[in-house]
């Protein structure tokens, strides 16, 4: 009992439950090193006795919790001495008075948002909070610190995040592209898509079909590669989540490009012609997307372009950019240049490498101050040009422009891993547990954060990770979006069916996000597909997270189809309106590949199926069956059965019948691709991150090839068509197939 309370305490679940009505016990062994990671003893009643004893006289000693988070109107639930004083200095560095305390209130650290004010604290203080910024005794959305000042002398600070109670939602509905960036090649790219290449994407989309948004998939930097071992091609186990890959550098925009002369202009003319090489190989000979030789070429372009000074006004700009990002820029550019010298796995370092605040470390960077300035350039760079593209996007009478994808973690070997040592769990990767999909459950191999330490920092990491990726951004996609409320942890050398689940304070995860997105003006996606626990749906809905709802997997799960084991598809007019409706994802087979089974075929091939593939075909069969007879009974399918894009069009016509505020296209549907961009539960088996959109034939389309495509204009006439764009005055509520219902107003 006594671990299972210490366990409790720190948010480290003892059991979990796959299926409703059946619960898993967590083996011991995994509680003890999880909460280890915590920085927790629970190896022995012993230690389990002093570590209770530990938290119960913090407890009673600790004026104020670790982080205070609250919502306007709301004022913190605390327990305080009475007369204790409490005082709040703004993020701006303003004093704010807040009153007197008087008497007990309730536990220390427990959420406020939307609960009745605690006993002790005197209304004034909750009036400061309710005025919000309506006048200067009001407190703002914000990161401030609390003070509070105890009759017996003692004295506290903790941070208060004061978050606003939604995230902004979209103004209007609107349809767009979901698109892989590195698979996007034009005439200009240098073998793979680039951020010209988005801009242009951005603003022909935006002025010719109507679009408010393009979707991408994370630009977070990855871990470089070496000629024996190639970068990780996939963009969901990043180096760095706070700045983007240079990778995605446009070369030929950077200013200082066009004044290159004597041998630096004729050897980047060379790697311009190398790089033509690389592009025509990937449209024209079936190769794949090698970032790698990419960035070959890329980065020695880039160190002739940067013998080239930079004007004043651009110097002027780059130091603003220095001095805004920081520390976390410097740690960043530190790393790089380390990796460089003694390989991308920094465990590996010489030993004073490996803590980033030591001697060792700081001669360091005095030594490579030169490669550090390179790849703070290199970071201004992509930063300039994010902007471009987004600016090209808004430009183009985009509502929403583009929409950065957010990552679950990052690689154990990578910069942020490093820089931020304190906030993730040491020895511990994130993963899912087994269900009905995946008996073996998942270890995607990313280290978690530390809840504990997250809140120690005010939530800082997670706060500056926010707001970089919100700098150019109408909108944030969050990849598994119930980690804001849990995740299951695995210990390393343990198989995934021996993780528990470890709970967050998704009060203040939603706070933090909330109050980001309030100050960018941005709307959040929430990817919360597979296992969600009851309740986590509806917080995000009430929050304003947009949920993503994927055509095929909308169904009636509770009502049932008239027949035992069957679960009837979704009428449009059930579906959820807060969400992004799409037909697909990147993990998915293309609409093409699940109308004609060429998706059961590729698994087949492989050797992935669970079943005999005449199984697997004819259980596909009936899926694809109920869906296209949906369509055809609400008169979305006047072509006729047989025909696979007016399928394609149904399929779209449909989305746009749903209340959904966004919908999505994967843009390899609009030519008839069949193949997935990542393939599950693949590794060598099967090109993952490495195609580039193609035709129904297989072959590699470009961007102008894909502008210029009847195919592509005929599905897209349908889409605006469809898409008014009229202002949501208020959503009707919906129920989700899945069990969760919200209702939005905007």
């Amino acid at each position: 009992m006594g671990r299972a309370r210490l366990a409790e305490l720190h948010g480290v679940a003892t059991s979990y439950e796959p299926a409703p009505g059946r619960t898993v016990r967590v083996p011991e062994d995994t509680v003890v090193a999880v909460l280890a990671a915590l920085g927790v003893d629970g190896s022995t009643p012993r230690s389990v006795r002093e570590a209770l004893d530990r938290h119960d006289r913090r407890q009673r000693d600790r004026l104020l919790p670790p982080c205070v988070v609250v919502r306007p109107g709301a004022a913190p639930r605390l327990s305080l001495p009475e007369g204790t004083e409490l005082r709040v200095r703004t993020e701006g560095g303003a004093p704010c008075a807040w009153g007197p305390a008087a008497g007990d209130g309730p536990a220390v650290g427990v959420s406020a948002a939307d609960r009745p004010m605690a006993d002790g604290l005197l209304k004034d203080a909750a009036v400061g909070l309710e005025e919000a910024a309506d006048g200067p005794a009001g407190l703002p959305p914000g990161a401030h610190t609390l003070i509070a000042q105890a009759p017996d002398g003692r004295h506290a600070t903790a941070p208060l995040i004061v978050a606003p109670h939604r995230m902004p939602l979209p103004p209007v509905r609107s349809h767009g592209f979901l698109v892989q960036l590195y698979s996007l090649l034009s005439a200009r790219s240098w073998g793979m898509g680039d951020l010209g290449d988005l801009a242009d994407l951005a603003a022909w989309s935006g002025r010719a079909l109507g679009a408010g948004f393009v979707q991408l998939n994370p630009l977070h930097a990855a871990v470089p590669g070496t000629p024996a071992a190639p970068t990780d091609p996939s963009p969901y186990r990043p180096s760095s989540r706070r700045f983007p890959d240079p990778v995605h550098l446009r070369v030929e925009d950077v200013p200082e490009y066009a004044h290159l002369r004597g041998a630096a202009r004729e050897r980047v003319d060379q790697l311009l012609e190398a790089a033509a090489g690389l592009r025509t190989s990937v449209l024209r000979d079936g190769a794949l997307i090698d970032r790698h030789a990419v960035w070959a070429l890329k980065s020695e372009a880039l160190e002739l372009v940067r013998t080239v000074p930079l004007s004043p006004g651009r110097r002027a700009a780059y130091c603003d950019f220095l001095a805004e990002r920081g520390q976390a820029l410097e740690d960043h550019a530190l790393w790089c240049a380390l990796a460089e010298a003694h390989g991308p796995e920094w465990r590996t370092w010489p030993d004073q490498l490996a803590d980033p605040r030591s001697a060792g470390t700081d001669r360091a960077r005095g030594e490579h101050l030169d490669r550090v300035d390179f790849h703070c350039w290199l970071a201004w760079l992509t930063d300039v040009q994010l902007a471009a593209a987004q600016r090209a996007a808004r430009d183009a009478g985009m509502d929403i422009g583009l929409v950065h994808d957010l990552a679950v973690g990052v690689h154990p070997s990578g910069a942020d891993a490093w820089a931020l040592q304190d906030v993730f769990a040491s020895g511990m990767s994130i993963g899912a547990p087994p269900d009905a999909f995946n008996s073996r459950g998942q270890d995607w191999g990313l280290p978690p954060w530390r809840p504990d330490a997250l809140a120690a920092t005010g939530y800082a990491p997670y706060r500056d990770l926010l707001r970089g990726l919100l700098r150019h951004a109408g909108a944030l996609r969050i990849d598994h979006v119930m980690g804001l409320f849990r995740l299951w942890w695995v210990p390393e050398g343990r198989e995934p069916t021996e993780g528990c689940y470890v709970r967050y304070d998704a009060e203040a995860m939603l706070g933090v996000l909330a109050l980001e997105a309030h100050r960018a003006g941005a709307v959040v996606i929430g990817e919360d597909l597979g296992t969600v626990e009851p309740g986590v749906r509806e917080e995000l809905a009430a929050r304003g997270v947009l949920g993503t709802s994927v055509m095929w997997f909308e169904r009636d799960y509770d009502g049932g189809a008239g027949r035992p084991g069957r679960a009837r598809p979704l009428a449009p007019e059930e579906w959820r309106a807060g969400c992004l409706a799409t037909a697909t994802t990147h993990d998915l087979p293309s609409t093409a590949a699940r109308l004609t089974g060429d998706h059961i075929e590729l698994r087949h091939r492989l050797g992935l199926l669970t079943r005999p593939p005449a199984e697997e075909r004819a259980a596909e069969a009936v899926e694809v069956a109920e869906w296209l007879a949906l369509l055809g009974r609400l008169g979305l399918l006047p072509e006729g059965p047989g025909d696979e894009e007016a399928a394609i069009k149904a399929v779209h016509r449909f989305l746009l019948r749903t209340p959904a505020m966004m919908v999505g296209v994967w843009l390899p549907d609009a030519v008839g691709d069949r193949r997935p961009q990542n393939l599950p539960g693949t590794w060598d088996e099967y090109p993952n991150w490495r195609l580039p959109i193609a035709d129904a034939r297989g072959r590699a389309v470009s961007l102008e090839e894909l502008v210029a495509s009847p195919r592509l204009h005929a599905l897209m006439a349908e889409v605006a068509r469809l898409t008014p764009g009229a202002a949501f005055l208020r959503a009707t509520p919906r129920t989700r197939g899945a069990g969760a219902s919200d209702s939005l107003s905007v």
